[in-house]
């Protein structure tokens, strides 16, 4: 891949971040936007952490999954070198598996071959290799993949839409619905790079905040939208015809069905389309929710997978330091901070309120620490998180919101100032795993340290290294020489 180019249209995407905040619409958040809609869950262990806390106080491990999803296409600076391979499940057994190596074996017309080549792909990432031949077939075949965010499934979704339209029909023929307006306008800035030869396809966002004429027909030939307002374009007003849809396509299907109405709405649009218009159907994740909602849109369908690379905990050595107090604790990471600094690290807390008390305590002290939580806008998280991965701020404060998806090489050591527990109380073993698998990347070895401070904390300890098999070593902070050859 052409790093330059890619890294050239990856600022033009973040550029569409900008246009954001252009767009200047005054009612709620388009289909309940990306406005962190967390809801208060609070555990036992949340409360004997956080007593006195304001009731409106919001944890982040409800954070937003839309904002998540958007947060990683605005840091993402190139796609992940996936090596897993592609699971396919065909609906037809005995049709062969046809995947390529070349954008020119697809035989896209020119002006697409050149978008392609201009965004910086110069052969098909592994989920394109087999998606984009099914995408691209005659007759249509209907798909539903999953694959993680920079994978390049957005710019497979987008050059199959653009392969589809007849520029000389001036008509809706392609829809594509994502879950929140920032979202949306980030695949339609990837549906403007890779046309940028092909003018005479136009596009438009069906937005709350785009208001037509009503009785007017849409000439653009791409639409693309939030689940109600391509509702209500196709039903109530009419801007568009649904029996005319070459294509559908569903993007963020997990965080489509994490917004209340969404999924409703996306079956009433995929009902009134006709019955052979190719459904795309795409997921980060397929939970029994996601999966049991991808097969009421979608009929039919071939399946690819393209599992997430493993993360393991064999490289990271993990410890636990006991306390008495949120204060001991913190006195206690004031004497590894001189180790930690060595290289980077990133220390996690139950809640914004813990998380931005922490920074500011840290910086009292003299520490220089960077805050990434909830509060915060997309944009200025994304900023947050490229300055640390600069290597311009060496610790980076956060809460959940940035347990996944994100990788800097540098991380060698994560403090957990608080243990994660699910909104019951016990132990969330999965986001333990995301939160160290933070450090002990590529190869390297990684250093997670515990913070306890009461029988409870201990117990959920305890119930941690009984689910990993993995013995956590008790740490005594006026001995940190082997936490500096770790983090040296």
């Amino acid at each position: 891949m052409a790093t330059d180019s890619w890294a050239q249209a990856v600022d033009e995407q973040e550029a569409a971040g900008v246009s954001i905040g252009s767009l200047q619409i005054k009612d709620k958040p388009e289909e309940n936007g990306t406005a962190a809609n967390t809801t208060d869950s609070s555990s036992a262990a949340a409360k004997s952490e956080v007593e006195g806390e304001n009731k409106g106080t919001e944890e982040d491990d409800n954070e937003d999954k839309a904002a998540q999803s958007l947060l990683n296409k605005l840091i993402r600076n190139n796609l992940v070198n996936n090596t897993n391979q592609v699971e396919v499940l065909q609906k037809d057994p005995n049709s062969p598996l046809y995947s390529v190596k070349s954008f020119e074996e697809l035989r896209l017309k020119p002006q697409l071959l050149q978008g392609v080549y201009g965004m910086g792909f110069n052969r098909p990432s592994k989920i394109q290799e087999t998606a984009l031949p099914m995408m691209l077939a005659e007759p249509p075949q209907n798909l539903i993949a999953q694959s993680q965010s920079g994978t390049g499934k957005t710019a497979a979704f987008v050059l199959a839409m653009l392969s589809h339209v007849d520029p000389n029909n001036r008509f809706p023929q392609c829809l594509c619905v994502s879950p929140t307006y920032e979202l949306a306008l980030q695949t339609g800035k990837v549906i403007e790079q890779m046309g940028k030869h092909y003018p005479e396809v136009k596009l438009v966002y069906a937005i709350r905040g785009n208001k037509l004429q009503r009785g007017m027909k849409l000439q653009e030939q791409i639409v693309i939208g939030t689940p109600g307002t391509m509702l209500d374009w196709c039903g109530k007003f009419k801007f568009i015809d649904p029996k005319k849809i070459k294509v559908f396509v569903l993007d963020e299907a997990d965080v489509m069905i994490a917004t209340q109405g969404h999924q409703d709405q996306s079956i009433r649009i995929q009902r009134m389309l006709p019955k052979n218009c190719q459904m795309l159907l795409f997921s980060a994740t397929f939970e029994e929710t996601v999966w049991n909602f991808a097969q009421r849109i979608v009929p039919d369908p071939n399946i690819i997978k393209l599992k997430r690379e493993e993360e393991t905990l064999d490289t990271i050595k993990q410890y636990y330091v006991l306390c008495n107090s949120r204060e001991e604790k913190f006195h206690a990471l004031c004497n590894i901070y001189g180790a930690i600094t060595i290289a980077q690290a990133m220390i996690f807390c139950h809640t914004r309120k813990t998380a931005g008390w922490l920074a500011g305590e840290l910086s009292r002290e003299g520490h220089q620490v960077a805050l990434l939580s909830g509060e915060m806008q997309v944009e200025q998280r994304a900023a947050v998180i490229d300055r640390f991965r600069d290597g311009k701020e060496k610790v980076l404060v956060t809460t959940n919101v940035c347990a996944r998806g994100i990788d800097v090489e540098q991380v060698s050591v994560v403090i957990n100032f608080d243990l994660p527990v699910d909104k019951d109380g016990n132990p969330d073993n999965e986001t333990y795993l995301h939160r160290i698998g933070r450090t002990g990347r590529f190869g390297k070895r990684g250093l997670a340290i515990n913070m306890v401070d009461s029988k409870m904390s201990m117990n959920i300890l305890n119930r941690i290294q009984e689910h990993f098999s993995k013995k956590i070593e008790k740490l005594d902070t006026d001995d940190l020489d082997e936490i500096e050859k770790i983090a040296s």
